[in-house]
């Protein structure tokens, strides 16, 4: 009993523990290559190859806080359908595809995330082509879940059934701008004015 009683005054003098936040570990723990360490990612900015049908692109960005800081501690993940418009293509069909992508931002000027990839085709008649995209990064204790269109596509935005149940106003956090043929660029804002549009999934 005596155990019992310097335990429990044990537990009153001291303050609870507080709750870690995740990362920042992706540098060697999750994009070792893009960081030049010395073993192998499974997964790179580069999705698809000269090989790949499709048109060729790149799209690129930066992940800003509240103050639109770059944030370089930061990972996107992307899954993103093939030029048919597949998820999941079968064995042999997409030469040099893997439809899934990770980059951090710590390795190129201010912060740049960017994926050299084909330009997806439409999952769906209802759907507009898009990427897919999941935001880690330190402090945020759930991955942040978001979607990247492309401004070009505009009749196909115009009717994307999950674009519709965003207000008018915001859906442009989600849109990617043509710069210039085959390079497509989105900021992506966690906090403040112009914060993106994530999804509860």
């Amino acid at each position: 009993m005596k155990a019992k009683s310097n335990a429990s005054a044990e537990s009153k003098r001291l303050p609870q523990t507080p709750s870690q936040t995740v990362g920042p570990f992706f540098a060697y723990g999750l994009t070792p290559q893009q960081y030049s360490y010395n073993w192998t990612s499974l997964a790179s900015p580069r999705i698809a190859t000269e090989e790949t049908p499709g048109e060729r692109i790149r799209i690129e960005g930066r992940i800003l806080d509240g103050k639109s800081v770059p944030i370089k501690d930061a990972m996107i993940e992307i899954r993103q359908a093939d030029a048919s418009g597949q998820l999941d293509p079968k064995p042999g069909s997409n030469a040099g595809f893997s439809g899934f992508g990770r980059c951090g931002t710590g390795t190129e000027p201010d912060g740049l995330w960017y994926f050299d990839t084909i330009k997806p085709g439409a999952i769906s008649a209802s759907e507009a082509p898009r990427l897919d995209a999941v935001i880690t990064m330190r402090g945020l204790l759930l991955h942040a879940f978001t979607r990247i269109y492309f401004e070009d596509d505009v009749e196909a935005i115009a009717k994307d059934a999950v674009l519709k149940k965003v207000p008018a106003n915001r859906r442009k956090t989600l849109i990617a701008k043509r710069v210039r043929p085959g390079l497509y660029r989105l900021d992506i804002h966690m906090q403040g004015k112009n914060e993106t549009v994530f999804f509860d999934l």
